[in-house]
């Protein structure tokens, strides 16, 4: 059975916009400022903070009662989708700049409603739980960051971003995503320990 939790990005075409490649980083700031980057938690961002006060919120709920908010549950999902648009644009998998809220881009989040009632256990113990995947991360972030900054030098002179180095990246863009749905109590099913 499939994690309820994915992404897909689209592979650029070839003749990858070197020029606004090469001002990502300060391309991507709007977003930054709304969303955050990449990392577990709620690690920056206007939206990013909101959804880390959201979820302290819906964990207290979901220990106390077995049940959620569901007004958060939307809000996650579309910080969610709005957060894979922006790192698909920051870590350069898209040259097309993502859109402001919720609409059609190239790289989406996918979330598949599991029926039943939440796991109070593993909600209590979330942050305990997420330690294992956050160990790894840490060491998968930093080689998506070197991976990512061969790939913006690659983009930028010869105009196309490595297959291998695209397929880890979006890897790990997965995996992260995954603990972070976790994370913001969308999903009580443990994440794999996978980039596919």
């Amino acid at each position: 059975m499939a994690y309820p939790v994915d992404i897909t990005i689209e592979p650029a075409i070839k003749g990858r916009d070197r020029l606004t490649t090469f001002f990502r980083i300060i391309l991507a700031i709007p977003h930054l400022i709304l969303v955050g980057g990449a990392g577990i938690g709620a690690q920056g961002g206007l939206f990013g903070m909101v959804a880390g006060f959201l979820a302290f919120v819906n964990w207290i709920v979901i220990v106390l009662t077995g049940d959620e908010v569901g007004g958060i549950r939307q809000f996650m999902l579309m910080f969610m989708r709005w957060r894979t648009r922006a790192l698909a644009y920051l870590m350069l998998f898209r040259d097309e700049y993502p859109p402001f809220g919720d609409d059609a881009y190239p790289a989406s989040f996918s979330f598949t409603e599991t029926a039943g009632p939440r796991d109070r256990l593993s909600v209590f113990f979330r942050l305990f739980m997420i330690v294992p995947h956050a160990i790894l991360l840490f060491f998968i972030g930093i080689a998506w960051g070197f991976a990512t900054m061969l790939a913006w030098f690659m983009i930028v002179f010869i105009g196309e971003y490595p297959d291998g180095l695209f397929r880890f990246g979006v890897g790990a863009l997965r995996w992260e995503t995954r603990v972070q749905a976790y994370f913001l109590l969308l999903t009580d099913e443990y994440p794999p320990f996978s980039l596919e």
